[in-house]
């Protein structure tokens, strides 16, 4: 065997990467053997490759998944700074999300009782309500939850505050809030509408933004207080009510976002979440 041929099993403790991993990254096209051996048969690595098996191990430690390594090698073989940044950016603001809510997890561990008190203290008792029409401004796209519904609410935001210098006379009558129209939760292609309830004239010239009416709904509702990344203990509240009573959800859901997370903690975050049901 030349020197520059390295069996799998050599290429695994140099590299640190399990047999069974190599075996995927060959699978994918991620890592794929350079060289075989003529008397063998066998697929060898070679020493060239090396930096690129360590460069996947780290990357995979940080969390990227293999379609997104595969980006960034590809990128960087590219010489394409723009995706690598864009990719290492979006990796930091998952990896800011995942920091506090293992915080949380933390508080709650330590303070927590054998009755699990704490955690259903965050969300208030389901009440029935009826809701009349609203007025609102919109906008929908696809996206993920964490950072989508931000920046939309921003834009309807700074729509509303270029407004008061023209011609329209527009006022906020309400919370910005964010429809859910998925019958599934999506990760990353989540289809997203977020509103601001308004009253007064509209001079519309952004094109993906509407004006439209939500209509009257009967829903059950609770506040829940805490982080938003939280926020889906309120629905599994108001789905154990529904249950409870015979109820059947007839809309996409409502999460209404009652103080500025400028402004407070996250602790101390208000969202009331609405569920239309007949």
């Amino acid at each position: 065997m030349k020197f520059d041929r390295i069996p799998i099993g050599k290429f695994s403790l140099m590299t640190h990467l399990t047999q069974k991993a190599l075996r995927l990254y060959d699978q994918k096209g991620l890592l794929v053997p350079e060289a075989k051996d003529a008397f063998t048969g066998y697929r060898c690595y070679t020493y060239s490759q090396i930096e690129r098996g360590v460069k996947i191990r780290l990357l995979s430690w940080m969390g990227f998944g293999l379609d997104e390594i595969s980006s960034l090698l590809d990128a960087e073989d590219n010489r394409d700074g723009q995706v690598i940044d864009e990719m290492m950016q979006k990796r930091y603001t998952e990896t800011q999300l995942e920091i506090r809510r293992l915080q949380k997890v933390q508080n709650l561990l330590l303070n927590q009782t054998d009755k699990l008190e704490l955690i259903s203290m965050s969300v208030s008792e389901p009440t029935t309500k009826d809701i009349p029409k609203i007025r609102v401004l919109s906008i929908r796209e696809t996206g993920s939850y964490e950072e989508t519904i931000g920046v939309l609410i921003g834009q309807l935001f700074e729509f509303v505050e270029s407004s008061t210098s023209t011609s329209s006379k527009i006022k906020l009558t309400g919370p910005a809030m964010f429809l859910c129209h998925d019958e599934e939760y999506r990760e990353n292609d989540a289809d997203i509408e977020v509103c601001l309830p308004i009253s007064g004239s509209v001079d519309l010239n952004v094109p993906s933004i509407n004006l439209t009416t939500l209509p009257d709904i009967k829903a059950v509702s609770v506040i829940h207080k805490g982080p938003y990344q939280e926020v889906d203990v309120a629905y599994t509240r108001i789905f154990e009510y529904m249950a409870e009573n015979g109820l059947e959800q007839v809309g996409p859901s409502r999460a209404l976002y009652l103080n500025d997370p400028n402004n407070v903690q996250e602790e101390e975050l208000l969202t009331e979440v609405q569920v239309p049901v007949k």
